[in-house]
Formats: C-alpha cells, structure tokens, sequence
C-alpha cells in the first residue's frame, strides 16, 4: 500500500469531527492544566510556523513582520513544511485530550483536521495545481496592492521587494506545474480556454499600465517629494523588472507546456489516486463521512423538490408556455437586464443596503466592520464567477468587498441579484467572515481559517433568510432566488457527476442549463469551474441543508421560546466549525434554553 493511501485511510478516520477521538497518551493520567497549556502552545508554535512559512498569509491576518518576502513554494521546502506538520500532529497525539474541557476538545479537533489535511493535501501534490478555471496563484498576487499596509516609506519598500521576487516565485509555480504534467497531476484542456487572458494583462510596456502600479499613483500626504520621486523610479523598475517577466514566462509556459500537454478526462478520478483524492476533497469541504453516491442521490432528491417550487412560480405568474420556454425568456427579456455596468453595481448596492436595514431584527451580534459593492476586476472577469466576497487583510484601514461581476451585462440577469447580494455580502460572507475575526477566545488558526460547508452553507441559508426579512416580493426574484437554489442542488449532481461517474462537459452543461435559469454564459463558467476544482462545489447545498435542519429542530423542541436571534447567535458566535460540531453546539443550546425557567408574569 502507498504512502498516499495510507494517509488517506488515516484522514477518513478522523477528518469528520465531533466523535471522540483517542490520543496517544488517553489512558495514561494527566493534569488537565497541564495539558491546557501544552495544547495552547502547540498552538501558538504551529501558528508561527505557519505564517513564516506563508507571508502572505501572515500579511492578511495583520503580521507585517515578513511583508518583504514571498512564501518559498519549492518542492523541498514544501516538503520541509509538510514534515513539520507531520512532526506537529505527533506532538498533538501526546496531548490527553480526554481531560479537556469541551471547548479544548473543539480547538484540538479542529486543529487536529487542519494539520491532517494539509499533510493529505502535500500527500496528492495538490500544490502541483495551483490554480483552477477562474483564479489562480497569478490572479491572486495581482490583488498585492490591495493587500499591504501602504502607511510608510518601510511599507513600500517591502511592496518593492515582493514585486521584484514575483519572477523566482512564478519560476516555482512553473516548476511544480511541469511536474505534475510529467505525472498526469493536470487540469483538463477544456478548463483553460481564455486563461491566457488573465496572464497577458500584467505583461505591459510601461509601468504606469500596471495593476500594481496602483500604490505608487497615491502616496501618503507626509511623504516628501524626494521619497515619492524614489520610491516610484523604484517600483517601477520592480513592475518592469519582477512582475512582468515572472508573467510572461508564467504565459509562454503555460501556452507552450501547460496548455498542449494537459489532459482531456475531465474527472478528478483520472488524477493519480484518483479515486481516493475525490473522496479526500469530499471529506475536505462537507466534513461530513459520505460518499459520492450518497451525495448524487441527495442533489437528485433535491433538484426535484425545488422544481416542484419552480413550477408552481410558473403558474403563479400565469406564463403560457413550458418550463424551458420560462427560461428561455427570463435568459432573453430586456426587462430582466441592465445597459450599463454602474446601473448594475447601484442595484447590487440597493438591495445590500435593504439587507443592512433588516439585520438588527435577525441578529443580537453584528460585525463592526463595513463592506463596499465593486466591480470584478476586468483582468479577471471574462472567466470568473458572478459574484464574490474578498475579505480585508486584518488590521487594515480596508473594508470587505462584494464584487459584482459586470462582463457581459446580457449575462447578468437582476432576477438573480437579490440571492446573490444576500449570499456575498449580509447577512452572507460578509457577516459571518467578519463575526469570525472578531469574536474573542478563538485561536488564531480559527478566527482565520475558512471551513467550506460552514461559511458556504451559510451563504446559501442567507438567501433563503431574504424571505424573512421581506425579499422576494416579485416572483421572478422569488423565482432568481430558486434558481440559485436549484443550482446549489445541482452541483450536488453534477460534481460528483464529473469526478466520481463520468460525465462529460456537455452533460453538465445540459443538466445546468435545463434545470436553471443561470445564463448559458454562467452555465459555462461554472461548470468549467466544477470541473478544475473537485469537491468544493458541494459544500453549499450540504451546508445550509444542515444548517435548515438544525433551526427546525430548535423551532420544534423549543416552540415559543424559540428566538431566531438567539439561534443565529448560536451558529455563529463559536466561528466556523465543522458540521457535526455545529450540530452539538445547536443541541447544547436547545438544552440550555430548556432548562432556562421563563420569569413569573
């Protein structure tokens, strides 16, 4: 049996958090001090490590000290970092977790499925695929000026020093990237149509073209002009000389290599160990123990009872004709579009701004921190996603951002706009990322770390809340709200369609395109999507299924004094956290306001 194999059956056994799970020393006696402090400095040690080892990670959670350098993504320094991980969990497994109090146990859990996975992800050399359909490690750098403190001279020198190193941190993608096309460890062909765009952008004549060029076009107000003056001779040669030939060998690589030598299976089953990294990614993003076929049937199950819902929005509004035919005029009525983009962003900005108004009366806590609606990049919106939340670095002077997606307006239908703002921006990603960061108590591998099913599920049970707080009033937006809905249910289907039952392209397309009114434009991006990144598209409806589930429990044991408030309260104020975990924590609250006794009138 392979190593991969061997540590994929260890992450089965203990990826799904909420059981117990045995430590090395559990049968021997502990003092629960002790093992408290223990556990916390494990967790402190493993988080410096971590944030050395990714600067760029530590830039977002507001660690500048390393703001000069760029992660070293070499195959032997991955592999260094991936033995320290190893060495970590072993230092873990010492830890009498048996003694701890609850909330230990969560931390040393989730902890635990952290290391684990990041060892498994090393394991399938997930880091020889370091983009996907829509975005990639060349998309992200290129929001750099966005994600740095810009405050003193020190600060734009460090920027200075990151665009300079962009080309040797490129030439290691590419190394890894020529690996596993010697391996088969590839994105399919199909995927990459109009991916060069996304790279060619940044190769430009003058400096003053560059997205990074941004900082130097507005410098703090103390700065002199002798400082100004050098800090931009500076930054421009790093633009001229880091950044753009790091992109162009990243584009002549990928046209030249990449491209003609990727493969043309689309299933993540064709990928070495295939069977079992599907299985892996399944177990990543839902954290629940299911398998592909179980969660075929569920999205099956699923699609039909949102059609029955669908139809009856068909009658309700009296259209003459066939569910496709709907569709079909929904994809191509003017009044279902704008002209211009900023007609676009002051819709999605309106009805965000309503979502604001509601959110006292749904919610005992708010996050303090503000968010803006922008537009998706343009060298990133030809083949992203039609909308997204991009979160602060923390500590900046920045807020969260809901992006819109304004390529293509005919592909941008406003039926679909009240369900996309509720799930990016409030009470969506926005609210819960930003509640995460600020709660008190957490580890900081916790209040920054992102677990799909939760914050996915949250983001779809978001646009489900929009009928409690008064949306959906028209019954195409009721209608834009199901579709969103029903493709959720769908990508249940179609995943594991793809990587586990082999699908092809075209059937995805057909079973998204005739179950939703999502643009054939967006059908097209999203399946392409579904297909370069495995699993993480079942998340959604997996989570907010979860999420429905544990609030009707509490309606049911609860009755009167259910308060929904207080149950958001509950879901959230713990931080993100696994779905078994947030099942305890919704059980232990149900207890807690049984045993509560109602004041006498």
């Amino acid at each position: 049996m392979n190593r991969t194999r061997i540590l994929f059956r260890l992450v089965v056994a203990i990826v799904a958090i909420g059981g117990t799970v045995a430590t090395a020393s559990a049968l021997s006696a502990a003092n629960p001090v002790d093992e408290v402090a223990r556990l916390q400095d494990l967790f402190d040690r493993e988080w410096e490590f971590r944030l050395k080892s990714s600067p760029l990670l530590a830039t977002s959670v507001g660690r500048n000290e390393w703001n000069h350098l760029l992660p070293d993504v070499s195959a032997a320094a991955l592999e260094r970092q991936a033995q320290a991980t190893r060495d970590f969990l072993v230092e873990l497994a010492a830890i009498d977790r048996l003694t701890l109090e609850r909330v230990d146990q969560v931390n040393y859990d989730i902890f635990r499925r952290q290391l684990e996975l990041r060892v498994a992800s090393h394991e399938f050399s997930e880091y020889q695929i370091p983009l996907n359909a829509d975005s990639g490690f060349h998309s992200n750098f290129a929001r750099l000026g966005n994600n740095m403190p810009f405050a003193t001279v020190e600060d734009y020198e460090n920027y200075i020093a990151r665009l300079r190193l962009f080309a040797g941190y490129a030439g290691q993608q590419i190394e890894n990237m020529q690996a596993g096309l010697e391996r088969g460890m590839v994105l399919p062909k199909v995927v990459l149509r109009g991916l060069e765009g996304t790279i060619s952008s940044h190769i430009i004549d003058r400096a003053e073209d560059s997205v990074f060029w941004a900082p130097f076009a507005k410098f703090p107000r103390l700065f002199t002009d002798d400082e100004r003056a050098r800090l931009s001779e500076s930054g421009a040669k790093a633009i001229l000389e880091g950044i753009v030939p790091g992109y162009a060998a990243f584009l002549e690589f990928m046209t030249e290599e990449y491209i003609p030598g990727s493969r043309d299976s689309l299933g993540a089953s064709e990928l070495p160990n295939g069977s079992d990294y599907y299985q892996y990614t399944i177990r990543k993003f839902t954290t629940l123990d299911l398998t592909a076929a179980e969660i075929h049937e569920i999205g099956r199950s699923e699609v039909e009872r949102i059609r029955a819902e669908m139809e009856a929005v068909i009658e309700a509004v009296e259209f003459d004709g066939s569910f496709d035919e709907f569709l079909t005029f929904l994809r191509t009525d003017p009044r279902f579009y704008v002209d211009t983009p900023e007609a676009l962003l002051k819709e999605a900005a309106w009805i965000a701004k309503r979502m604001d108004g509601k959110l006292p009366a749904l919610f005992k806590t708010l996050p303090r921190l503000p968010y803006t609606v922008e537009p998706v990049p343009d060298y990133l919106a030809p083949k992203y996603t039609t909308g997204r939340y991009v979160d602060p670095p923390q500590g900046s002077v920045e807020p969260g951002r809901y992006w819109v997606n304004t390529y293509n307006l005919p592909a941008r239908p406003l039926y679909n706009l009240e369900a996309l703002s509720l799930h990016e921006a409030v009470p969506g990603h926005h609210l819960q990322i930003s509640l995460n960061r600020e709660l008190e108590g957490l580890p900081d591998f916790r209040r920054f770390s992102y677990i799909s099913a939760f914050g996915e599920g949250w983001g779809l049970y978001s646009e489900w809340l929009g009928l409690e707080a008064g949306f959906y009033t028209d019954p195409y937006s009721n209608f834009g709200r199901l579709t969103y809905e029903m493709w959720r249910a769908c990508r249940l289907v179609v995943d594991t369609g793809i990587h586990a039952m082999g699908w092809t392209r075209e059937e995805v397309i057909d079973f998204l395109a005739s179950n939703t009114a999502l643009p054939l434009h967006e059908v097209e991006t999203e399946t392409d999507r579904y297909i370069s990144w495995p699993g993480q598209a079942l998340s959604y409806k997996l989570g907010e299924l979860e999420i429905k589930k544990l609030r009707r429990r509490a309606e049911e044991r609860l009755g009167d004094r259910f308060d929904v408030r207080e149950f958001h309260d509950a879901v959230l104020l713990s931080g993100s956290v696994p779905l078994p975990v947030l099942e305890e924590n919704i059980d232990r609250f149900i207890e807690a306001k049984t045993r509560t006794v109602a004041p006498l009138d």
